[in-house]
């Protein structure tokens, strides 16, 4: 099946982010008191529009401002560590500029509206100098019109769904990223044209 999706984008940027959780957060959607969605990793694919080759990869961690400690949920989860965060991690807004410098001024996409946890912590820091993200598009519908049904997956979960082998550890920004860049691929392979924002 054929699905037709709007201009082709010189480039595709595909990214999944960590945010900060604790043990049933999100069953109850992040509403306890002093919890919120912080970003702790940005992992990006730039994908050439035309084939989905890969060209260039984005992985950084951040430092959350309100919850600087990780829950051990949160370490399990992802295996990022609060060590990892004081040797490697920088604030949110160097992070934001860099993602917004690497997909520059193509399209970005995700599996689910990841954009609004950006936009989100954007305000939960006060932050008002800042540049509008690139367009976004949410895989979820480009795979919907696929005929692959998305309802109820996580990002890492999409590439097995479609019998593709997950490469590195899910709940990795970058590794989730490139899971679905492959299954961008996989689909196209299949007949599907390229999802274009």
């Amino acid at each position: 099946m054929t699905i037709a999706l709007p201009v082709e984008a010189a480039t595709i940027t595909v990214f999944d982010m960590e945010y900060t959780a604790w043990e049933c957060s999100m069953a109850r959607h992040w509403l306890e008191p002093g919890q919120y969605k912080e970003v702790v990793q940005i992992g990006a694919v730039k994908l050439d529009g035309r084939d989905l080759s890969i060209l260039g990869e984005f992985d950084l961690l951040v430092r959350p401002r309100i919850n600087p400690e990780l829950s051990p949920y949160f370490q399990n989860l992802t295996g990022i560590s609060n060590a990892d965060i004081a040797r490697r991690g920088v604030d949110f807004l160097d992070a934001y500029a860099r993602f917004d410098a690497f997909a520059g001024d193509g399209p970005i996409m995700a599996f689910g509206h990841d954009e609004w946890i950006l936009e989100e912590n954007l305000r939960l820091y006060g932050i008002t100098e800042f540049r509008a993200l690139p367009r976004f598009q949410d895989l979820r519908s480009w795979f919907a019109a696929c005929n692959v049904d998305p309802r109820g997956m996580m990002s890492c979960e999409i590439g097995p769904s479609l019998g593709l082998s997950f490469q590195g550890r899910a709940h990795n920004a970058l590794d989730d990223a490139r899971s679905m860049a492959m299954s961008m691929e996989e689909m196209v392979r299949r007949g599907a044209v390229r999802p274009a924002a």
